[in-house]
């Protein structure tokens, strides 16, 4: 199917998804509270950009990451974050009640064990702490379009080597070359919020955001209508004691 739309409608939605993950990082820093001379963890940092927006908007004094490839620690150290080569499948690598705070930006989906993940959160955060993730939205509409198309739901995938025919796919264009490409998981804000709350957590806020494939001109007025469909959930959530 992919073979019925050309490079313009391809370039179009690699665009507009681009643009909901620059909503869902806006989101995610709205979520911020400071915590001065704390600890940050981010889970995935990359190169350690956002990591540093993060930092500087909670005021923290010292930034962590784990991150599994090498370019991106170097960049992300290069950032002054403190990295560790590390798989988020496996135990984190801190202390426990280590940190203020804990991020992770679609990062769960590709986990094969979330269990473990969300219990070495829970376990490196202080008491007073609180987490953020942010998940790509499995009920929403491009999601459902996609099913109703009978086709995978965007941008989940189910291999990292293949590269599959969907058209509303917008990262199709680019090549996934390690098994951390592949989405496992996808989940609702009840499904997330379910599981968060079994592994010891509860849900402050649950917010959305990205309207893949609208123009970027129609979500702020999507976002009166309709608060559940959104491309991205992120939810801040509290140890429970």
């Amino acid at each position: 199917m992919a073979g019925h739309i050309g490079r313009k409608e391809i370039a179009y939605l690699h665009r507009v998804y681009r643009q909901s993950e620059r909503a869902n990082k806006g989101a995610i820093l709205d979520a911020i509270e400071p915590r001065a001379h704390g600890r940050l963890l981010d889970c995935g940092c990359g190169d350690g950009e956002f990591t540093v927006q993060i930092a500087c908007r909670s005021r923290v004094s010292e930034a962590y990451g784990i991150e599994y490839a090498y370019d991106r620690i170097e960049d992300a150290a290069d950032r002054g974050v403190i990295v560790t080569k590390s798989d988020p499948s496996a135990p984190l690598p801190y202390k426990s009640c280590f940190f203020n705070i804990v991020h992770a930006d679609q990062i769960i989906e590709h986990l094969i064990n979330i269990d473990l993940f969300l219990e070495e959160i829970k376990r490196v955060l202080r008491p007073d702490g609180y987490a953020i993730l942010s998940i790509n939205n499995l009920a929403s509409w491009h999601s459902r379009f996609s099913l109703a198309l009978g086709m995978e739901t965007v941008p989940l995938r189910v291999c990292s080597d293949a590269k599959m025919d969907d058209a509303s796919d917008p990262l199709q264009a680019i090549n996934h070359p390690s098994q951390s490409d592949s989405r496992l998981l996808g989940f609702s804000f009840q499904g997330l919020a379910e599981l968060c709350h079994y592994h010891g957590f509860w849900v402050e806020r649950l917010t959305f955001a990205g309207y893949y494939p609208l123009p970027p001109h129609l979500p702020h007025l999507t976002y009166k209508l309709d608060t559940v469909h959104a491309a991205f959930l992120i939810a801040k959530l509290r140890p429970r004691s």
